[in-house]
């Protein structure tokens, strides 16, 4: 049974539970509130869940299935042995719990109900539960022979009042059970078999609530893994590896009647990709739900919404990662899965892998819900299951699986979250100030995050005074985190003046960041100056001391700093109050925080001091982020022996070099353009190597990174992909600059 306002089943199934339960972002930048915006709200709606787990017990392997009783019991099964509580650490403190367990939902403890279920030979293991609807009976299906001593077949039914297993619920089943859901009278089941009670039924098959084998006949032609019933109980919904149901052509998904069996809806090829499964089920009151996983080339693994109106199609996501289950509660659905790439529905972009996610069930957009585990043990992939209770009023979300650690601290098989108290606050805000205009300082701070808010108020302080000088609220996630800026126009030339910030999600506030101090200008500081009426897009001076490079441009397209490059570096590039940065030409880079389209005509600017001899990547254009780019081109890098290519990819791969070494020591200005009129490359104020041959580059989005990214197949490839040497002032046009700007941007070096 199916609970009509929450979504929420009344009884979870392992991988497949019983029957019977991103924030709404843009894509790109996301700009700040003017000051006297609305608050943060604790949870940003319509998540209502905290991203904050709470303290459980753990097993010793892998959580497969999981149930939450109306009576505050979750239980879980799996293949593991033993169960110890939070925080210890494996092989200590440990109690027998062979393959089940039953727990608080309240308090995450154990409870009094133990069962061993086990086989004469070859690993057993617990692979789906479901609750009847009056909770009597806990039906149990997996890879087993006996249960507390007493001999079954794969399939058991456990008097939930007395933890003990039913004697008089005896049925056969030859394989493997994947799936499990019940209603008032039957249990539907779903599986690797080919014969229940000694009767054909291939891969599922149904039976009463008194073990006795139901005419219902669905039968498939690879592996069942999910099963559920619609809430009106006219239809069943399954899910698998499966091509053909009954006979009929029919990929992963079907939704049969219940009562013979006999094929409702099918879903034709390609509306699941052949190398696509359905590994979970979920249902709410107008909806239904999949968890797909797919294997090789051209997979789908994200999730589908569809209609129980007419089994048709809401939404789908594109996200890749294996989705191994799901749980809808108040129009949210929750997903375990490992999601590494959701750029192509303009999210995430590829990079280490998230396993918990959550989204409208009426919108794929990524809600900001982002608590983590890791991969773990076994394929691994994280979670594999999740289930829900309610108790002590509290709304408890279970999640089982593969994972050995749940935000980052050690928790392995189990965890849980709630739908309050909201503890975990938003991080320390980064902060970096800019004095490039005169009688003003503007004030750049790159967005926080927080694992279950969005919408973030930030709070500035100036010379360490209590109440703020500003106020605004943003919006952020962790793949976009945008840079706010706030000008202090309250100052005057000479004054020095401090600023810290904080960051509140309405509940929990974060620390102030470390107090920031500059001195405000009597004039202009030309170089600069110079750099912005060009028409820089984006402008890294690297004065910062926190972990971003703070854009001094218009476009505050701020940069994440990766493993740590060496900051405030001196003496900079230029004249002035000015620092550089440090690469260890290793794995040290910056990356933009906007995912940006192809440029067509661009220039890329920046100052260079090295004396390293293996070379590495400058600056470029990257299709990845936070690994190295399968796509890359519209870079500068230098060669072991100094010299200095732009390369672009037009057709083929095109190249420039400059005829001399820049790896003396010293500090040179590079300027790489394309256009119209080709390509160029400027050192030190002077054109260096060109060709009017090659206009165009290649077309993707990608991020602008400095430091290093990949440069496999280019010509002259250096010893190292990436840069040991110093970096300052990168600036990014999108137009191409000429040669008399460039000249005067070198001019203007010793000029502050």
């Amino acid at each position: 049974m199916m609970n009509g306002t929450t979504g929420r089943r009344r009884s979870g199934r392992g991988r497949v539970r019983a029957a019977a339960t991103a924030l709404c972002l843009l894509a790109g930048a996301l700009t700040a509130a003017t000051s006297g915006g609305s608050p943060a709200t604790a949870l940003t709606p319509p998540v209502s869940l905290t991203a904050d787990d709470l303290t459980t017990w753990q097993t010793n392997g892998i959580v497969w299935a999981m149930a939450g009783a109306d009576d505050g019991v979750v239980y879980a099964g799996g293949t593991f042995s033993t169960v110890r509580p939070p925080g210890a650490a494996p092989g200590t403190s440990e109690q027998s719990a062979v393959n089940f367990a039953a727990f608080d939902a309240a308090t995450g403890a154990p409870t009094g109900c133990s069962l061993s279920f086990t086989v004469s030979s070859g690993t057993a293991t617990v692979r789906a539960l479901a609750l009847s609807p009056d909770q009597k009976t806990l039906y149990v299906g997996g890879q087993f022979g006996s249960v507390s001593g007493v001999g079954v077949s794969n399939f058991a039914a456990i008097d939930t009042a007395t933890c003990t297993p039913r004697k008089d619920f005896k049925v056969s089943v030859t394989a493997t059970v994947r799936a499990l859901a019940v209603t008032a009278d039957t249990v539907y089941l779903g599986g690797d078999f080919n014969s229940v009670a000694g009767e054909t039924r291939n891969k599922f098959a149904a039976v009463t609530t008194g073990a006795v084998l139901k005419p219902w006949k669905a039968n498939t032609d690879e592996v069942g893994r999910a099963v559920e019933l619609t809430p009106d109980g006219k239809h069943v919904l399954i899910g698998g590896d499966f091509f053909t149901v009954n006979g009929t052509t029919s990929h992963a998904l079907a939704v049969v009647d219940a009562t013979t069996g006999a094929v409702a809806k099918s879903y034709p090829a390609g509306f699941i990709p052949d190398t696509s499964t359905v590994q979970d089920l979920a249902t709410d009151a107008t909806g239904f739900y999949t968890a797909n996983e797919g294997t090789g080339g051209g997979v789908f693994d994200g999730r589908i919404a569809l209609n129980l109106s007419n089994f048709e199609q809401r939404w789908r996501d594109t996200c890749l990662g294996a989705t191994q289950a799901v749980q809808v509660h108040n129009g949210v659905l929750y997903s375990g899965s490992h999601a590494h790439d959701c750029a192509s529905m303009g999210e995430f972009p590829d990079q280490p892998r998230k396993h918990l996610l959550a989204q409208s069930v009426d919108d794929p957009k990524l809600l900001p819900w982002f608590p983590d585990t890791n991969d773990g043990i076994g394929e691994p992939v994280g979670p594999r299951v999740m289930a829900q209770a309610d108790e002590g009023g509290h709304h408890y979300l279970w999640v089982g699986g593969e994972f050995t650690t749940v935000n980052g601290a050690a928790q392995q098989g189990l965890t849980r979250f709630a739908d309050g108290p909201d503890t975990g606050a938003p991080w320390v805000p980064n902060v970096s100030l800019s004095t490039v205009a005169a009688g003003k300082l503007e004030v750049n701070w790159q967005a926080s995050f927080d694992t279950d808010d969005g919408d973030l108020t930030y709070r500035v302080y100036r010379d360490g005074a209590s109440t703020p000088v500003y106020t605004t609220t943003a919006r952020s996630v962790f793949w976009d985190r945008p840079q706010l800026r706030w000008t202090d126009t309250d100052v005057a030339p000479g004054e020095t003046h401090s600023y810290r910030i904080s960051a509140s999600d309405g509940t929990n506030t974060s620390a102030k960041s470390a107090a920031v101090s500059a001195t405000v200008a009597s004039a202009a500081a030309k170089y600069p100056a110079k750099v912005l009426a060009d028409g820089a897009s984006l402008y890294w001076r690297y004065d910062d001391t926190a972990t971003f490079a703070g854009d001094t441009g218009s476009g505050r397209d701020n940069g994440f700093t990766r493993n740590s490059p060496t900051r405030q570096l001196t003496p900079a590039a230029v004249a002035g109050p000015s620092t550089a940065i440090g690469f260890n030409g290793s794995n040290q880079y910056v990356y933009s925080n906007k995912r940006h389209p192809q440029p067509a005509t661009f220039s890329m600017e920046t100052w260079i001091r090295t004396t390293t001899t293996k070379g590495g990547k400058i600056i470029g254009f990257g299709s990845l982020a936070m690994q190295n780019s399968a796509q890359y081109d519209k870079h500068v890098y230098m060669r072991d022996d100094g010299r200095l290519v732009f390369g672009v990819k037009s057709g083929s791969l095109r190249t420039i070099t400059t005829p001399a070494a820049y790896n003396n020591g010293a500090w040179h200005h590079v300027v790489a353009t394309q256009g119209s009129g080709g390509m160029a490359l400027y050192v030190d104020g002077t054109l260096r190597a060109s060709t009017t041959l090659y206009t165009g580059n290649e077309k993707y989005d990608g991020y602008w990174r400095v430091g290093g990214d990949n440069l496999k197949g280019w010509p002259d490839r250096p010893t190292s992909d990436f840069f040991a040497g110093q970096i300052d002032e990168t600036a990014v046009y999108p137009t191409a600059l000429s040669g008399t700007q460039v000249s005067a941007h070198y001019a203007l070096r010793t000029a502050g």
